[in-house]
């Protein structure tokens, strides 16, 4: 990845107030600390009148071995915005190092655990994290040394603030953005997908879940519903379409569900298998029968078990009649990343509205 022609800044930029807005119920103070300017930051700050697009956003963050979540942020608009962070507890684990979309407020770490890293965090003084922003990808270096590449940068906005985050203590230093004079490629490759994978959903409107709710055909006709295209692994990540009635707030979130659904039409009466993984939790219907009801929220078995999702992790022998049939999943939500991916093992003798070209039937879905 090439950078052109940068426009450097002079300097670093400094934390006093009136560069910067920060979110309500942030707590901070900017002192001097080691010879610096310095802020201690647990909350959100964003940096004033930054509409950053491609160059460099890099800061210093000092040692700390207490659980806390230090993070660069950046191409923020309305609530949506790319993070990088690091997990300050968790040096020497695989999961030290993380990039994540935030999509209407809400994390979706779980989505993307190939956006994780080892790494091994200096113990004592300062740690130093890069980010390198190039159109619609980005390279991410801890203490000087490149540590991934983000092919695919997951929210779509192309200008927007920056900023930083601290979930508990953290002490910042040293935060500089040098911006580039190279402008978004508009980045239209088109991209063969795989026929086998759901490549749309229609989902619904989100709703506030109550686990005894009960669910029938009249409900799912009244809800709305529009289409949702998915990533191309076959992931849709539904707080990029749907904003959450409660948002931001991780496991003080209120649960909501949204139902997604595709349409299969058969040739024949036959059985295929459907291949899927969610988050947080879903129940799936085939032709308004439930067919399966699942668990995959964070520390749902056990107090390591992360959540990350598998194309491959369950599967369902559909029983599929002659015509039309509707596949319905009710995706349940309370944080860190609302998701769902299937796939048929194959699509032979079936089509359907997954599909970019398909019509839907008549008094369809």
């Amino acid at each position: 990845m090439s950078i052109a022609i940068l426009n450097f800044q002079k300097g670093n930029v400094s934390f006093y107030d009136n560069n910067w807005a920060f979110s309500e119920g942030t707590i901070y103070k900017i002192e001097q600390f080691d010879g610096k300017e310095t802020l201690v930051l647990n909350g959100r700050a964003e940096l004033k009148k930054s509409n950053f697009n491609n160059g460099i956003i890099e800061v210093d963050i000092l040692a700390n071995s207490k659980r806390s979540f230090a993070e660069l942020s950046f191409r923020k608009q309305n609530g949506s915005f790319e993070e990088v962070y690091l997990r300050m507890h968790k040096s020497k684990q695989p999961d030290a190092l993380q990039y994540t979309p935030i999509f209407n407020g809400e994390s979706n770490w779980q989505l993307y655990s190939e956006h994780q890293a080892f790494i091994e965090f200096n113990e004592l003084g300062w740690n130093h994290l890069r980010v390198v922003v190039s159109n619609t990808s980005a390279d991410v270096f801890v203490n000087h040394k490149k540590v991934f590449t983000i092919s695919q940068l997951k929210t779509d906005n192309v200008f927007g603030a920056v900023g930083l985050f601290s979930l508990f203590d953290n002490r910042f230093s040293n935060f500089k953005v040098t911006n580039s004079s190279n402008n978004i490629d508009s980045n239209n490759k088109v991209v063969e997908r795989d026929s086998t994978i759901i490549n749309q959903w229609q989902i619904s409107e989100a709703r506030l879940y109550n686990v005894d709710d009960s669910f029938t055909d009249d409900d799912f006709k009244n809800l709305k519903y529009f289409n949702g295209k998915t990533e191309v692994s076959g992931l849709l990540p539904i707080s990029k379409y749907v904003k959450k009635t409660s948002f931001g707030k991780f496991e003080n979130n209120s649960e909501d569900f949204v139902v997604a659904q595709v349409e299969v039409n058969s040739e024949i009466r036959q059985s295929k298998r459907f291949l899927f993984d969610y988050s947080d939790r879903v129940i799936v219907y085939l032709n308004g029968v439930e067919m399966y009801n699942g668990n995959n929220a964070f520390r749902s078995k056990g107090p390591q078990y992360m959540g990350h999702l598998n194309r491959e992790a369950n599967s369902l022998n559909l029983n599929l009649k002659q015509g039309k049939n509707i596949l319905r999943c009710i995706v349940i939500e309370r944080s860190n990343g609302w998701g769902i991916m299937g796939k048929f093992e194959d699509v032979e003798g079936i089509e359907g509205s997954w599909q970019p070209n398909y019509i839907l039937r008549k008094n369809s879905i």
